[in-house]
């Protein structure tokens, strides 16, 4: 996983108000990852109501109020499509949700999360794609909610979040994950969100 595709996920969840934590800041070739090593980060929502549902499997920006803590493995696996056949032959993806791994997890929360009514740690796979076509879409999902998978997020819905929320007139110098959307938007090289849900609109618009 490239630090690029990590900024992207921190970005959406700090700015839709989660306190964001780096698990590691190294990377891990030579050998199998340890336990907390196959968490990429963990999140957790100090808006949280208590007694709040569980979010949907399809974790939209709309969804995130009902998720307290979370641990979020991303695959940045950008040209890939996770197919039933690509789950099945990477057992690598799943790794993040084996019981040590959770147990770990555990401890980067604070103690008193256990006695909040009942705020469950949700599991969260970050990925490029799913299917569109059936049934192969709905046999990943099944593939993924059989391997313990609460929800899954796409790059392309984050990136299509973080873009509207992004100002060209703001300077986010601390940020280099921003910095660079901000002057993409800037100079309309990357397309708007609004004129993407028309796409008839987007195909009239006259050319510069």
């Amino acid at each position: 996983m490239s630090a690029i595709d990590e900024g992207i996920v921190r970005e959406y969840f700090e700015q839709n108000g989660f306190l964001v934590r780096q698990a590691r800041k190294y990377q891990v070739q030579a050998r199998r990852k340890t336990g907390e090593e196959e968490i990429d980060l963990v999140v957790y929502n100090p808006s949280w109501v208590r007694g709040s549902r569980r979010p949907d499997f399809f974790l939209f920006s709309s969804e995130l109020a009902f998720v307290q803590k979370a641990v979020v493995a991303v695959k940045g696996w950008h040209t890939d499509v996770f197919t039933p056949a690509t789950l099945k032959g990477s057992p690598e993806i799943f790794r993040f949700l084996e019981e040590k791994v959770l147990k770990d997890a555990s401890g980067f929360f604070p103690p008193e999360t256990e006695a909040e009514g009942g705020g469950t740690l949700t599991k969260i796979l970050v990925l490029p794609s799913l299917p569109t076509a059936e049934p192969f879409r709905s046999q990943s999902v099944e593939l993924l909610k059989g391997h313990g998978v609460d929800a899954i997020i796409s790059f392309r819905s984050m990136l299509l979040d973080i873009l509207d929320k992004i100002e060209i007139n703001q300077n986010y110098s601390k940020s280099d994950t921003l910095q660079v959307m901000r002057i993409l938007k800037n100079y309309d090289l990357l397309k708007d969100t609004q004129l993407d849900m028309f796409p008839d609109r987007a195909a009239r618009r006259p050319k510069a």
